[in-house]
């Protein structure tokens, strides 16, 4: 039993292997990286960035798929033990609200998040620029897209798998044409999925902390615990030889995400081995999704490896809880209510 506690489901199937003697931080990575290889299906050259919930005593994952033309799409995917993959041979079907097609012209860095008694998918997509898409689906075999939330630029839209206050509640992270002088979260908020509103700041770009000095962007859904919510999220800083993704991680307020409890100045995890290091887009940790079991405290992180695999990660909610507040640094306002 841990400390801190999970206000989630139990899953006693959750991936997981113990911490490796020896190993150093609170997140160790899976003995068997990557967990997806390279031209996992036909037609199909990587899956990276992609979402995985539990379904039905099992596992079900939203992935981001480079087909060989380059052209990113969203596949579905299904596993019995969340580790070993089968995937539907064409890209998702979305439809609008009246049952016509409805298709993106690309979807890539998917998140997969159940509020209620829906599954909601957000993705980057095309709407004039790069701009979130969103998606619903209640049996994984219907998929309606919905009209996208925000206008251009925006990136790394995270659900929470609960509404505060009535309201859905969603991260991003607003950018330009390109890859972002803007470098900031945001939390944003709505009744029905179409009209948003109630935007507040929630997470400034590093400062002192050159590992997210460029941009940090939203990872997987944050994890509501007895300490606040429990959010993974990537930092990029620039370098002489390309950017650089690593794994950051922070407590937002429970009843106020927008103000920043804790926030660990360290990474909790960076390119160190191969298939980080080397691949489509080197030195990339993107994480996208996290499971959780409630009784024992596990965590099982999933993570785009450079642009070309994936990889899995564990921590416990006691060991993460305590080397972020072990490891807080203040950030500018993080601490505000996010509004100037």
């Amino acid at each position: 039993m841990s400390n801190v506690k999970i206000f989630a489901d139990e899953l006693p199937n959750i991936p997981w292997q113990e911490k490796p003697e020896g190993a150093i931080g609170p997140v160790w990575r899976h003995s068997e990286n990557p967990i997806i290889n390279r031209n996992p299906l036909k037609g199909v050259a990587r899956i990276f960035n992609s979402a995985v919930v539990p379904y039905k005593g099992e596992f079900i994952g939203v992935f981001r798929a480079e087909t060989v033309n380059g052209v990113p799409h969203l596949y579905l995917g299904y596993s019995k033990d969340g580790i070993n993959w089968t995937y539907e041979e064409e890209k998702i079907q979305f439809v609008n609200e009246a049952g016509e097609p409805f298709m993106p012209r690309y979807a890539y860095d998917p998140r997969l998040i159940k509020v209620e008694d829906t599954y909601y998918i957000i993705w980057c997509t095309d709407f004039y620029g790069a701009a979130l898409g969103l998606a619903k689906t209640t049996d994984f075999k219907t998929f309606v897209r919905l009209d996208n939330p925000f206008i251009p630029f925006n990136r790394n839209g995270v659900l929470f798998p609960r509404k505060l206050n009535g309201n859905f509640a969603l991260l991003s992270r607003p950018s330009d044409s390109g890859h972002t002088p803007f470098g900031d979260i945001f939390i944003s908020e709505s009744p029905d999925l179409v009209y948003w509103g109630k935007h507040r700041h929630v997470m400034t770009k590093g400062h002192s902390q050159w590992w997210q000095s460029l941009k940090i962007g939203g990872g997987a859904a944050p994890i509501e615990t007895s300490e606040g919510w429990l959010l993974f999220y990537h930092g990029v800083t620039g370098t002489c030889n390309g950017y650089v993704y690593s794994m950051g991680a922070a407590i937002l307020d429970i009843e106020n995400p927008s103000i920043v409890k804790y926030r660990s100045e360290n990474f909790i995890l960076t390119p160190e081995e191969w298939y980080e290091e080397r691949g489509f887009v080197a030195n990339v940790v993107f994480p996208c999704a996290a499971l959780t079991d409630a009784k024992t405290g596990r965590i099982a992180i999933y993570y785009g490896a450079a642009d070309s695999y994936v990889g899995m990660a564990f921590t416990t909610v006691d060991e993460i809880v305590e080397y972020v507040k072990e490891h807080h640094v203040d950030n500018a306002d993080d601490a505000t209510i996010g509004i100037i």
